[in-house]
């Protein structure tokens, strides 16, 4: 049984319950398709105890929320939802179980738009507050990293591993990544889910390797949104850095300076005036998410991501383990994903106007080709009128890249937005490799098509005439 461990944290996890339950809410009532029927589908919040992962030390290992007299048993906090109508995943030619991670310092209730429409494709999805966020359980990030987190790792020995990367820098990234994996294998064995679709969102999406890496029996299809840690770095990208306006160098200075400094985003908010920091959170919600117009949902919305961010700091520490300032990571994926299991299919989903770079999927893509019958099969999905947030800004067209990633394409109606389907220029042309049924476009294309962040963004006007110069031309 559970109880608050101080009125402080029990005012935050107060407040961030009934931010949820807001968000809650919106997810039945205003985000499904005009066509769905809402008693079909069951919402449910859930807590499921797992066994506290072996990586954190025994010392660290009491939560800091939630307090319990058994310091080995943490729960995984959650949104599951039912439809009534459909197959379980296997059956009737529906796809295995949906398993959405949130990203970095975000919650399962970031999915809120999505999680209505998702439901008429799968049977059953969820989404979790991963270890260390939300209200699932948050030790102390203190970990084990001598040689035993390397047992079973991929970091030790793979070709992926830069032979010039410190033995105990690997050790730090396997570290890290076996807090969220092994909390995450816990929870799918108290669920008894032979197979997920598994589907992460930024640092979600790195964990999600991770796991795919380690368990990949249990993945049927892998989704990476916007994920965090693809490419390896290049020495233009420091010299765009010096390209940029003073302001901006100064900006990416001072945030590259706290992040050496092991400060992390929470960190420094927990250190400003309390009306400060819930004002800088309410800022960034209001401009980084102009898709949300209605201001109690915005309202709502930002107060669950401050409360968040304010609760005791646990599974955010991960930032400077598994990546270096710029959000490159220490051990890049683009290397990885192609020694995943043979022939799992892994979809990438970037948004219009997305900060990460969608060339990461495409480069993943064009290594997988080079030994096709020992990779996986990599897509590439490109989401309109969509930043980084894609699941906020455009969740219809999200969801369907979802949907079509898990071969449900047929089930959607015409009217719903699909997104473009991008290859590799080695792959176009082979209409058998793409997952769209109107096939994949090239990287000219998807060079127009993805515009950068927000910083980066050109001129529609701009945009609109190197379109009509090319439809001249052809």
């Amino acid at each position: 049984m559970f109880f608050f461990s101080s009125p402080s944290t029990a005012s935050r996890i107060e407040a961030f319950r009934a931010a949820e339950q807001q968000l809650l809410g919106y997810a039945k009532t205003r985000f499904g398709h005009r066509n769905q029927d809402p008693s079909r589908h069951e919402f449910e919040l859930f807590d499921t105890p797992i066994s506290k992962p072996e990586v954190i030390k025994k010392s660290s290992a009491k939560c800091q929320i939630h307090e319990s007299s058994d310091t080995d048993e943490h729960s995984i906090h959650g949104v599951k939802v039912t439809n009534t109508q459909l197959g379980d995943g296997g059956e009737g030619g529906y796809p295995a179980p949906l398993v959405l991670l949130h990203g970095y310092a975000n919650g399962s209730l970031y999915f809120y738009r999505n999680l209505m429409g998702l439901s008429q494709h799968f049977g059953r999805v969820y989404a979790l507050d991963m270890m260390g966020w939300g209200l699932s359980s948050r030790p102390k990030f203190d970990l084990v990293t001598d040689e035993s987190v390397f047992e079973g790792s991929v970091h030790e020995t793979a070709d992926d591993v830069d032979d010039d990367l410190k033995k105990s820098t690997r050790q730090k990234v396997a570290a890290a990544e076996l807090f969220f994996v092994e909390s995450l294998e816990s929870w799918r064995k108290k669920h008894n889910l032979s197979k997920m679709t598994l589907a992460g969102h930024s640092m979600g999406g790195y964990m999600s390797v991770a796991y795919a890496e380690r368990y990949p029996e249990h993945v049927e299809c892998l989704i990476l949104m916007s994920p965090v840690g693809v490419p390896v770095k290049r020495p233009e990208d420091d010299k765009r850095l010096k390209s940029l306006p003073f302001y901006l160098r100064g900006m990416v200075s001072t945030a590259r300076y706290l992040f050496n400094s092991g400060i992390t985003p929470g960190a420094f908010l927990r250190s400003l005036p309390l009306s400060r920091s819930k004002a800088m959170v309410d800022g960034y919600i209001e401009n980084r998410l102009p898709a949300i117009t209605c201001e109690d949902e915005r309202e709502h919305l930002s107060e669950y991501l401050y409360q968040n961010s304010m609760m005791p700091s646990s599974g955010e520490s991960c930032l400077s383990a598994v990546l270096e300032a710029g959000a490159f990571a220490r051990i890049p994926l683009v290397n990885r994903i192609p020694n995943i299991k043979p022939g799992l299919e892994v979809h990438f989903i970037y948004g219009e106007n997305d900060w990460m770079g969608y060339q990461g999927g495409l480069d993943t893509q064009r290594l997988c080709l080079k030994k096709p019958d020992d990779s996986p099969t990599v897509f590439v999905h490109g989401v309109r009128n969509a930043s980084h947030l894609l699941m906020l800004d455009n969740y219809e067209e999200l969801n369907a890249a979802l949907i079509i990633a898990a071969n449900g394409e047929h089930r959607l109606t015409r009217d719903t937005p699909r997104p473009i389907e991008f290859a590799c220029n080695e792959l176009v042309g082979y209409r058998s490799m793409h997952k769209s049924y109107r096939g994949a476009i090239g990287e000219t294309h998807a060079a127009a098509f993805f515009r950068g962040g927000r910083f980066n963004i050109r001129e529609q006007n701009e945009v609109d005439e190197e379109r009509k110069a090319e439809e001249n031309l052809s």
